[in-house]
């Protein structure tokens, strides 16, 4: 490991301080988190310079086991759930008005999003049972525990074509995208879990089946906030997982907006490549998310640790950062007018070479 790769420190420590500022902070402080995630830092990519460098690649195997980097995933764990309990006992036992209810709920969702989702999407990759498990234990801070079979199985065999739910349309509004991408996702969970278990000759109304195993764990650890804190705070709960999913669903809309794999034969599609993801090299959203912003190479090899991530020169480079993107994706005719062109020049290209 070099000096360097202390850069993910800054990820490591910055999303949980932030989100604690919020929650211990009154009144309009309670914003802190968002106007930090999605204001501040958008701010601060644009003047920052991009960051496009590799690692050597002859150091890769011994960057990809350094203990180092799989230390700051596991320990999202705890954290996460240490914020999580933090904000159940302030939303029961501290009065709270009606803005900082909604600044600490929005902050928890950041959390809930970036690390439970995100950090679990990482760990989800992973060939280790052990941090599977924890994949999905993050993924239970935002009832979205389906996630761990769709975008493993789904997702990532059908990215960039039309039978992928995750993958946004051209002049697609994003707010039709989540609830296209929401619930396409979790049936096609339904679907690949029931086809897996048909391989096994197992029955797919089993406790074999994880989907129902998901469905009763996440309904238990909500029954249980509404046992132990009441069921305002499970509402409130409920209300900052969503904001997680939604952060989540958001990422995925900008990370192949617009991007379509070639048909090459009816209901066959030509290999991933490149240029079938968004990616971005604005450093401080590259450390907020683990490397997520250099999709492609995600996307050509799925195991491939956060850390050893590289930069591909064709791969389509989004011109904000993933957190200013979500915030322009917001607005579509905005969207539309920044990302639209990028994408006919692309398709132009593809068409001369």
């Amino acid at each position: 490991m070099k000096a360097g790769d202390l850069k993910y420190l800054w990820g490591f420590f910055g999303v949980p301080a932030i989100v604690l500022v919020s929650l211990f902070s009154p009144g309009y402080w309670s914003f802190f988190g968002p106007l930090i995630a999605f204001v501040a830092i958008p701010t601060l990519e644009q003047l920052l310079p991009r960051i496009k460098t590799n690692h050597d690649e002859e150091a890769e195997p011994a960057k990809s086991t350094h203990a180092f980097f799989n230390i700051l995933l596991y320990l999202n764990l705890p954290i996460q759930f240490g914020l999580l309990i933090y904000y159940l006992y302030l939303v029961t036992y501290v009065d709270l008005d009606m803005v900082e209810l909604i600044g600490k709920t929005l902050s928890m969702g950041l959390a809930c999003g970036i690390l439970g989702i995100n950090v679990a999407h990482e760990l989800g990759h992973r060939t280790q049972k052990a941090e599977q498990a924890m994949a999905k234990v993050l993924l239970l801070t935002s009832l979205y525990m389906h996630f761990y079979i769709e975008h493993n199985r789904g997702h990532h065999k059908n990215v960039s074509t039309p039978i992928d739910p995750a993958s946004s349309r051209l002049n697609e509004p994003i707010y039709f995208f989540w609830a296209r991408s929401i619930f396409g996702s979790y049936f096609s969970a339904w679907h690949l879990e029931k086809l897996r278990l048909e391989r096994l000759g197992l029955k797919a109304w089993s406790f074999k089946n994880e989907m129902i195993r998901f469905a009763i764990i996440q309904v238990l650890f909500v029954a249980a906030i509404g046992f132990i804190f009441g069921p305002f705070t499970m509402i409130c709960f409920i209300c900052a997982a969503v904001v997680g999913m939604l952060l989540l669903e958001t990422v995925n809309y900008i990370e192949h907006y617009g991007l379509r794999r070639k048909e090459v034969e009816p209901g066959l599609y030509e290999k991933v490549k490149p240029t079938h993801s968004w990616n971005s090299e604005h450093i401080l959203g590259r450390l907020m998310l683990y490397e997520l912003t250099r999709h492609s190479d995600h996307h050509f090899k799925a195991n491939r640790k956060y850390q050893v991530l590289r930069y591909f020169e064709e791969s389509p480079q989004l011109p904000l950062g993933y957190p200013a993107s979500m915030v322009v994706s917001l607005i579509p005719p905005l969207w539309f007018s920044i990302m639209n062109p990028r994408i006919k020049k692309i398709e132009l290209s593809q068409v001369v070479s």
